[in-house]
């Protein structure tokens, strides 16, 4: 809670941001916690120590007790020692920025965090925050850690992560060692897809006539090389077992046409961004089906297609849509 007037709190705000981006300027993709990254100071655990530790100094000096004296300065030195422990236990540590998953809206999106301990020491009991939102790990010396943050997606195209917050207690509680970094680290944030949409457009609803049916169902077209999300069912084994090449057997319907999914074959009145949520259930639903389907959007149109790709394309197509470049 600030202790400032509401007047006062905007320029301290900005001024604590700009001193941060000053102190901790945006990584590409790693950072290393030098001494100069690193804080520390007493915990809000550590401060009520320190104030038992004055009490029964206090006690100990109104009525002479020199054991109280001893443990007084024992418990005292041992809180002093910590301080280099829990310092320690930051530094030197690599952070690198890792993978990022896209999501729908509504979802979390999730980021990936590397630690790198390069040191012959291991690392314990470190926390990583973006904003409420934390996870912990320790680092064995010479190895590395993997760790996943969540952040909420309210809404669709690309979510940048916020400022990283890591800390640690160890060992003893008392002191609180802390830094900060800024990574170039984003994931992509599809619109939410219509929970009961329509059924499917027919093929003559956009190109062609006669309906969109599965790809490859009717004659032998060839063969190509296998790609992620590709049926099982129609790899050719025989190939395989001779060439230790996995390829895709390719089948064309004499009847079929390719359906497309167009923008302008919505009703005129429906606000943009149901129109995206419809068209992502559409895409969804033609991809589970095994359609060969293409996505037109003003200004811009995928050719039909299928795959792994071609969904991962007219999804990222969906989430950019109005979106500056």
């Amino acid at each position: 809670m600030w202790l400032f007037p509401e007047a006062l709190q905007r320029p301290l705000q900005a001024r604590w941001q700009a001193w941060l981006q000053r102190r901790h300027p945006v990584g590409t993709r790693s950072q290393r916690l030098n001494q100069q990254r690193v804080y520390i100071f007493l915990s809000r655990s550590g401060a009520g120590f320190c104030l038992v530790l004055l009490a029964m100094l206090a006690c100990a000096v109104n009525y002479d007790l020199a054991l109280v004296y001893l443990l007084v300065f024992l418990l005292g030195a041992m809180a002093l020692v910590s301080i280099f422990h829990t310092f320690r236990n930051l530094l030197g540590l690599d952070l690198l920025a890792g993978r990022s998953e896209p999501c729908f809206a509504g979802e979390s999106a999730r980021f990936e965090i590397v630690l790198e301990n390069l040191s012959r020491l291991p690392r314990h009991n470190l926390l990583l925050r973006y904003g409420e939102q934390s996870s912990g790990a320790d680092v064995a010396a010479g190895d590395s850690q993997r760790v996943w943050l969540s952040l909420p997606a309210s809404r669709r195209g690309w979510l940048h992560a916020p400022r990283l917050r890591i800390e640690t207690h160890w060992p003893l509680g008392v002191f609180r060692a802390w830094s900060y970094a800024y990574f170039e680290q984003r994931v992509l944030v599809y619109p939410q897809a219509e929970l009961t949409p329509p059924a499917l457009p027919s093929a003559a609803d956009g190109e062609g006539e006669g309906r969109a049916t599965p790809r490859g169902q009717d004659d032998f077209a060839g063969l190509r090389p296998f790609q992620r999300g590709d049926s099982p069912r129609h790899v050719a084994w025989k190939v395989a077992a001779r060439e230790s090449v996995l390829m895709i057997k390719e089948f064309q319907g004499q009847a079929a046409e390719a359906l497309c999914l167009d923008w302008d074959s919505l009703p005129p009145d429906m606000p943009v961004e149901a129109r995206l949520s419809r068209l992502v259930a559409w895409v969804l639903m033609a991809q589970a089906q095994g359609l060969s389907y293409g996505l037109r959007l003003p200004g811009q149109a995928l050719s039909p297609d299928g795959g792994e790709a071609h969904l991962a394309a007219c999804l990222a197509a969906l989430a950019l849509y109005g979106e500056k470049s």
